[in-house]
């Protein structure tokens, strides 16, 4: 059998039946990565001597009848998660030798839970950026199309499970950096609820490794199906043992609805800010057809539904606010000089973007506390809804763009341009209040690339939008690896 392309639930099956250990797998996933990974490039950092190692560890647990969730799964973890003993640069050169000494909590409870890390897979630079390059490790390229990007941050993640490279990866998400490489590969990602996952060890170098609760981010899990994302959440949900850990446990609320028929789903397909291209739109109908023909209450407008070029604005401002702070811009006089002559009335996402560099404290707390009036909205909204259907990002996968200036990058949809950072207000949308957001494929454009839509759900509700894409996969079909190969 194709052990290689199997999901982490049919490989766990296997095992338990005795039919393949894990040493066999994960011998077949490295065979794999060393045969079509030169194509990609989305493994950086291999620990092969280590994953054999943890390979033959669980096939002598499963032998004593341990069957713990993950046992003996190969899996991928993002460059940006401290491995014990491998580097974390998050692609910036003047750490390419930081060896952390911990792994990062999740790296932890993936090991406890008996997967077996076949190494660290490709970041953009600082994880800022919706392409996957840096001076470091090179660039990874999109697996249905290698002059193409895989998305970014976790596109090193997206490329490795759709090219068979693991059955499962955990990667993170600020700006869709889970839903955006998942939509451009073909595989399927969930953004938890701000705050459900411990993020400790997820930190930019030379940081240590201390328990934080960031603002906008989260970790969250990537793989080839609906319920293996089910799988690896469970794994990876709770708060850091170190802090709030101490009081506290998670116990999600189950899914709304069991069956398709019965979701109450608002489906938006048009921004007010960036135009849809036609390949996503024709993504995001073919999953609302299928809800209609499955009996769900599908509409298309609601008067509940907070304003999305606020929600827009607000998110840029938080966004570009707080990664300032982490990553300080220089020339701080050209940058008010610049700020100062832009007309009052500019409201464009170039603006916005502006003028949050320069944000003080009180400008964020002003811009928190309309945030805290949209989650109010989205409470309301979820009263009346179980999920919302909408674009990730405009288009599929755009041909490489490695601009030395981001900021003056275009993204075209459609013919139409638009500045390159504009097509995060989708991602956004989730981000901004801290919802959940399920990544799914929803189809092919007409050149063949994937095609993605997120579910959005209730804060909390996490296994709300998680079985809305089970029971989708199981209408419309989900992964298929690219033609190709790798």
């Amino acid at each position: 059998m194709e052990d290689t392309f199997q999901s982490a639930e049919e490989l766990a099956a296997a095992m338990r039946a005795g039919d393949v250990s894990s040493v066999e797998l994960t011998d077949a996933a490295i065979a794999r990565i060393e045969r079509d990974d030169k194509a990609v490039n989305a493994i950086c950092v291999p620990d092969f001597d280590r994953a054999r190692a943890a390979a033959r560890d669980a096939d002598r647990a499963r032998a004593r009848g341990e069957d713990r969730p993950l046992l003996g799964i190969p899996v991928t973890v993002k460059e940006s998660y401290d491995v014990a003993g491998l580097p974390t640069t998050w692609g910036m050169p003047a750490y390419r030798d930081h060896v952390p000494a911990e792994d990062a909590v999740q790296v932890a409870r993936l090991k406890a839970a008996g997967a077996v890390v076949l190494g660290k897979t490709n970041v953009p630079l600082g994880l800022q950026d919706i392409q996957t390059f840096n001076d470091i490790y090179g660039t990874t390229g999109n697996p249905w199309d290698p002059d193409r990007t895989s998305g970014g941050s976790s596109g090193g993640s997206a490329a490795a499970l759709a090219c068979g490279f693991g059955a499962l990866s955990i990667g993170s998400d600020l700006a869709g950096s889970l839903r955006t490489p998942a939509h451009f590969c073909g595989v399927y990602a969930h953004k938890p609820t701000l705050g459900l996952a411990a993020t400790r060890g997820m930190a930019a170098p030379p940081a240590p490794p201390l328990p934080v609760e960031p603002d906008l981010a989260v970790v969250g899990p990537m793989a080839r199906t609906a319920r293996d994302l089910t799988l690896l959440l469970d794994v990876m949900a709770g708060p850091d043992p170190l802090t709030l850990g101490k009081a506290y446990e998670v116990r999600l609320p189950p899914a709304r609805h069991e069956r398709l028929g019965d979701f109450r789903v608002l489906v938006l397909d048009e921004h007010p800010l960036i135009a849809t291209g036609a390949a996503v739109r024709a993504g995001v109908n073919r999953v609302a057809g299928a809800l209609a023909e499955a009996g769900a209450r599908v509409e298309r407008h609601s008067a509940l539904l907070p304003d999305l070029a606020e929600a827009a604005t607000l998110y840029m401002q938080l966004l570009i606010s707080g990664a300032v702070a982490r990553f300080p811009v220089d020339a701080h006089e050209q940058l008010r000089a610049r700020v100062a002559g832009l007309d009052a009335d500019d409201r464009s996402l170039d603006a916005v973007r502006l003028r949050a560099m320069l944000f003080s404290h009180r400008d964020w707390m002003e811009a928190n506390q309309r945030r805290e009036v949209h989650r109010h909205g989205w409470r309301r909204l979820f009263a009346e809804f179980d999920a919302v259907v909408c674009p990730i990002t405009p288009t599929p996968a755009f041909p490489h763009d490695h601009h030395p200036n981001p900021m003056e990058r275009r993204i075209d949809v459609d013919g139409v341009t638009f500045a390159y950072f504009d097509q995060l207000v989708w991602a956004g949308l989730a981000t901004m209040p801290g919802l959940p957001a399920t990544a799914i494929p929803a189809g092919r454009s007409p050149e063949g690339l994937p095609v993605g839509v997120q579910l959005i759900g209730p804060m909390f509700e996490d296994r709300t939008p998680l079985r809305l894409a089970e029971l989708l996969e199981q209408r419309i079909g989900g992964f298929r690896a690219p033609h190709q190969g790798c």
